[in-house]
Parts: C-alpha cells; structure tokens; sequence
C-alpha cells in the first residue's frame, strides 16, 4: 500500500494557516487508512516526524514535544531520513505539499524534492516559480491576451514623475511581489506612501508591485485540478466585510475552519457572460503556468455583464485547504481528492533531468586550466 507523507509549515508568514491545510490532509488520510506520516517544517526550517492525531493547539507555542527530527536528503536514496547516527530512511512513499507561501510554495521545497527524487503533489518548480512572482504572472497572463490589471514594480527610485500616468492619483494597492494570501497587501492614498511602505514593511523586503486600487471591485475564484484531466470547478464569490480588500482574517480566521468555512456564495451567482469568459480564461492559465495537482486562480470583477470588466488576478498554486470545499458540493470527498493528487504524483515526476551534450568532448580538448587562467 503506498503510504503518503504530509508536509506542512514552513519559513512562511503563511506558516500557521499551512499547519491548518496540512492536518486536514493527514487527519483524512488517516481515518481512510492510510497510514499517512505528518512532517512538520518548522519556521528556523527544521524538519520533524510528529503524530498524526495532533490538533492545532500543539503548534501554538511552537514545536510540539512529541516532534522527532528528520532530514531531507537528496540522492542516492533521496527522501526523508532520521536525524541520527542510524540515518534510517523514514517510510514515505509520496509528499503531499501543504506548505503556503515562502519557499514551500514558490519553487524552492518542489525543486529539492525533484533533487531527492521524490514524488510529490503540488506544483512543479516551474510552474510555482511563476505563480508566485507577481511580475512574472502578470506579465505572462498579459503576453497569452488574458484580461490583467496593470502592475508595476514598486522601487525607491521610482519619482513621482516617472511614474505611469495610472499611478498618479491614489489609491494605490501595494503587494508583495512574492506571496500568497492577503499578507502584506496594503491600500495607501499615494505612490510616496507606496514607496515608504515597500522600504518599511519586512513582509516587502524581497519586492513590492503596485497598481492602481478600484473600488467596488468583486473577488471572484475558481479551482481547477488536473489529474486525471483538467477539470474546474463552480465559481466562488468570497463575502467581505467591507468593500475593501479580501482580508487575511476573512479568509482563515473566520469559522474556526480556515478557508473551508469562511463566507461566500458558491456557486456565485453570475451573468452568463461574466462565467463563461472567467471559465476559458482559467484553462489558458492553467495552460500557462502548467497548473498541476489542484490550483486556485483569483479574478476581479466590476460587477457588470461586460466581459471587459473582468480581470484575471493571481494564482495559488497550493490553495487553503487544497481548495477541498471548492469540490464537496460536486460531490468529492476531501479524501477523493487527496487520492488523485497522490495518483497523478505517482504517474511520473514533474521534471526528468537530461545530460545529452554532457559526453567530455570540451574536457578532452581545453587544455590545461592553468593555461585558462593565463
């Protein structure tokens, strides 16, 4: 029986609601009988084997006693080992990454597993690399004739009077160009401001994009998954307190549930115009980022029929919750979908390595190195 291992946390400021996803992920695996194995990532970036029937409340105050360090190791016989003189490989079949945000979910942990040869759910390195950069997905989404919101980078070089005309008269929305969620996003009156905020704020210290902020503006959402072929699901309006932004307490703090149980209308109620563009404009950028396991992408609408106010957003490549709610109302089991994602992970790596051209030819005619350094 294949047994899968769940990994969660992480050097994120994402790192709790991470916890949350991934013993939602073991909790069901194990009453399916699984056998599943939690690896819990820690904010210093240790990694440990810890119980799974833990609860929550065991990571409050940090890392629980019952934890056992483990490490990742890459090839040969790549994988998870324990942390002592023994080295005794820690029985794990396949990863299912729950790690949000940081370098669990924008290609850093999916490129060490690659290395370790282990197979894994989630994005590819690739594909996260993408997803998580703001710049780049904008930008790419912009290229394909998609429907995106101008974005800039947001440097301290940036004048008032090189600034783009759009950016003239506030408000402005400033984010992190790297991260998930709604951490670190912030509306301010001006680009000064911006420009005080990205130099401020640590959440903003690896890059801040900015674009002009529209009031009145709808959060849309739709998941999508890929195995065993690319389906999408009914569209998601989440239901915000105010008509500012989608908060970060709104989205995991509500319910006691995390994103499962926080407001929305699903399905939304839309005009067919609006859901039939939002719908094509998910396959292409499920195309684009070559979306796999199951992916969340978010759009913005001005709440009219006119396809022309609709917006693709930004993408999650590992959503809260695995976006698990998204498919109960098509029937699913969060169960059901853990078990495709481990199928498609088992079907073949996200990446093969090639050394073709690699056969000495260069080693064998340049010489000596001191005659290079001359």
């Amino acid at each position: 029986m294949t047994r899968p291992g769940v990994c969660f946390g992480g050097p994120s400021p994402e790192h709790d609601i991470s916890i949350l996803t991934g013993l939602q992920a073991v909790h069901a695996l194990a009453e399916a009988g699984r056998d599943p194995v939690a690896l819990y990532w820690s904010p210093i970036g240790t990694w440990h084997e810890v119980p799974p029937d833990l609860e929550a409340s065991a990571f409050a105050d940090g890392l629980p006693r019952s934890a056992t360090e483990v490490e990742l190791a890459g090839r040969p016989g790549g994988g998870f080992v324990r942390a002592d003189r023994r080295r005794r490989p820690v029985p794990v079949d396949v990863v299912i990454n729950c790690c949000h945000g940081g370098p669990g979910e924008d290609g850093g942990l999916p490129a060490l597993f690659d290395l370790a040869g282990l197979a894994y759910t989630g994005p590819g390195q690739r594909s996260a690399a993408i997803s998580m950069d703001k710049l780049a997905f904008s930008a790419t989404t912009e290229a394909a004739g998609l429907r995106t919101l101008p974005l800039w980078l947001l440097t301290p070089e940036m004048p008032d009077t090189a600034a783009p005309a759009e950016l003239a008269d506030g408000p402005l929305i400033v984010k992190p160009r790297f991260g998930g969620s709604s951490i670190g996003i912030e509306i301010v009156a001006d680009l000064a401001t911006a420009r005080a905020l990205a130099q401020s704020s640590p959440l903003l210290r690896d890059g801040a994009v900015v674009q002009r902020y529209l009031t009145d503006i709808i959060d849309l959402n739709i998941s999508v998954r890929t195995w065993p072929k690319l389906r999408l699901s009914a569209v998601e309006r989440p239901l915000r307190s105010d008509t500012t932004i989608y908060t970060y307490a709104e989205k995991y703090l509500t319910g006691g549930g995390g994103m499962a149980t926080a407001p929305r209308e699903l399905p939304a109620t839309l005009p067919a115009t609006i859901e039939s563009t939002l719908r094509a404009a998910a396959v292409e950028v499920s195309r684009l980022v070559m979306a796999r396991s199951v992916m969340r992408i978010d759009f913005l609408w001005d709440g009219g029929d006119d396809p022309d106010g609709l917006w693709v957003n930004e993408i999650n490549p590992i959503p809260g919750s695995l976006s698990w709610y998204f498919w109960s109302g098509e029937g699913d089991s969060l169960i059901e979908l853990l078990d495709d994602l481990i199928a498609e992970a088992l079907d073949g790596p996200t990446r093969h390595f090639v050394t073709q051209g690699a056969d000495g030819t260069a080693l064998r005619s340049v010489g000596t190195i001191a005659a290079k350094l001359a």
